[in-house]
């Protein structure tokens, strides 16, 4: 005895097949945990005292990402510590990302 099936609704089939296929996919990807991005986090971060001499450009240069775009670190090396490079002095303290 072999049992038979009939479709009777292509289109109801075929949202359901779609469906169910996004929902394994989603939870597979949630259960495996492909869902995260660490390489775009910054999670640490040093302290770097200000000497004289320095500036915001060398300090992101010799510390940060070599991977970014300079003016994109000098940007966010102004951010971070709330300063512009005029109020930069000698014997700051500045917070420096470190990404991983």
């Amino acid at each position: 005895m072999t049992c038979k099936y009939r479709i009777n609704n292509r289109i109801r089939f075929t949202l359901f097949v779609v469906l169910t296929i996004l929902l394994l996919t989603f939870c597979i990807n949630f259960a495996l945990g492909l869902n995260t991005a660490h390489s775009a986090t910054i999670d640490d971060y040093i302290e770097v005292k200000v000497s004289s001499g320095d500036t915001l450009w060398t300090i992101a240069e010799t510390y940060m990402d070599n991977n970014t775009d300079i003016r994109k670190s000098v940007y966010l090396l102004g951010q971070l510590n709330d300063i512009s490079a005029a109020e930069l002095q000698a014997g700051m303290i500045l917070k420096v990302p470190v990404c991983h």
